[in-house]
């Protein structure tokens, strides 16, 4: 189990960058992860398009049919081709890079308070489980109704963009976990849920090979990765 002096530190130092992001540089929602994942394939095919042509692909459209080809002149290679229609792909990049470059929606009194919970809501169950002990209900109660909170103020924003909306939607399934945090966990999903690997592992062939090492490693995996919830 983590050290708590070292968890207090990083869960600290975390709250106050992301308080300084949220207040003073009105970053808006903070999405998760913070900065988006490299397309790497995109990249690749984007550089190769480049590498193939000059300026937007040679297409031709048929006079009947008003299909529109690509000339084999303008063909990439066949790691990188689609096929699709030329300007689906130039939609498809000028979409997502529109998307990417979206700025974050301007939040209001309600939404800032409302951020600022899901913000320092880490530090604060860290404190509550000092005060109270990892047994108590009143950190598990206490991390449920500011998240909830956090959600519900939130919920009022309609105009969110494609990664605010995701983000959203991540935290309400997120919600889930509690049915695996302490001490909810050791009192009512425990037995519950290794009663359905149980069942799982005896009555339906070959998923025993799956569900057995899972029931062997579950509490340790529990102890780990809820531990910290950050």
């Amino acid at each position: 189990m983590p050290d708590a002096s070292s968890s207090w530190f990083a869960l600290t130092h975390r709250a106050i960058l992301r308080l300084l992001l949220l207040l003073w540089y009105k970053a808006g929602i903070q999405t998760s992860p913070p900065i988006v994942p490299l397309d790497r394939r995109q990249s690749l095919q984007q550089g190769d398009a480049e590498a193939h042509s000059t300026g937007r692909e040679q297409i031709y459209v048929g006079k009947r049919s008003s299909r529109v080809m690509r000339c084999l002149e303008s063909t990439p290679s066949l790691h990188s081709r689609h096929w699709g229609a030329p300007q689906q792909r130039e939609e498809k990049q000028s979409q997502r890079a529109l998307e990417m470059d979206q700025p974050p929606t301007p939040l209001g009194i309600q939404e800032t308070i409302a951020e600022s919970i899901y913000v320092t809501r880490p530090l604060l169950h860290l404190l509550s489980l000092g005060l109270w002990g990892q047994r108590s209900w009143k950190p598990w109660l206490l991390s449920a109704f500011l998240d909830i909170t956090s959600l519900s103020l939130l919920s009022d924003m309609k105009e969110l963009n494609k990664r605010e909306r995701m983000e959203i939607r991540r935290r309400t399934i997120l919600l889930l976990y509690y049915l695996l945090r302490s001490p909810f966990y050791d009192r009512y999903s425990e037995g519950r849920i290794l009663f359905l690997l149980r069942l799982l592992a005896d009555y339906i062939p070959g998923v025993g090979l799956v569900t057995r090492p899972l029931m062997d490693y579950l509490p340790a995996w529990q102890k780990i990765y809820f531990y910290n919830w950050g």
